[in-house]
């Protein structure tokens, strides 16, 4: 069982790690390409709020997962999961977004993706840290 609980964590490091640098990387260049705006349907804000939200947001994300990772403040990782989960089936089954055709499986596999994190992220919180014997 431990093994399995070792999984889930790594499996939501890795996929949450990935989609903050990701994310991170995408409103850097949206605001490093001058007047363009980023257009995601499926999230809550538009325009020039969105693409700050995405900065700010992903970097308290990414900060959120290299805490957890020190064994600090794990809470905040799982809330970050748990934010990420929320907005995806939110944004894409129970919003007017519209897919496009071929984007119905990434979004599944994202949506899937984002789930499947979270035991990660809860289990990360009552791991206990491995502490140096003083002798």
């Amino acid at each position: 069982m431990a093994a399995v609980r070792a999984l889930f964590r790594l499996f939501s490091y890795l996929f949450h790690g990935l989609l903050t640098l990701f994310l991170i990387a995408l409103s850097l260049v949206a605001l490093a390409s001058g007047g363009q705006e980023l257009h995601l349907g499926m999230l809550p804000w538009a325009g020039s709020q969105l693409t700050y939200c995405l900065l700010f947001g992903s970097a308290v994300g990414l900060l959120s997962v290299i805490l957890a990772l020190a064994g600090r403040l794990r809470f905040l990782f799982f809330l970050w999961a748990l934010g990420v989960a929320i907005l995806a089936v939110k944004g894409y089954v129970f919003s007017n977004y519209h897919f496009t055709p071929g984007e119905v499986r990434t979004t599944a596999y994202l949506i899937a993706a984002s789930l499947l994190a979270l035991p990660g992220a809860w289990s990360q919180m009552f791991r206990k840290g491995r502490r140096a014997s003083r002798y």
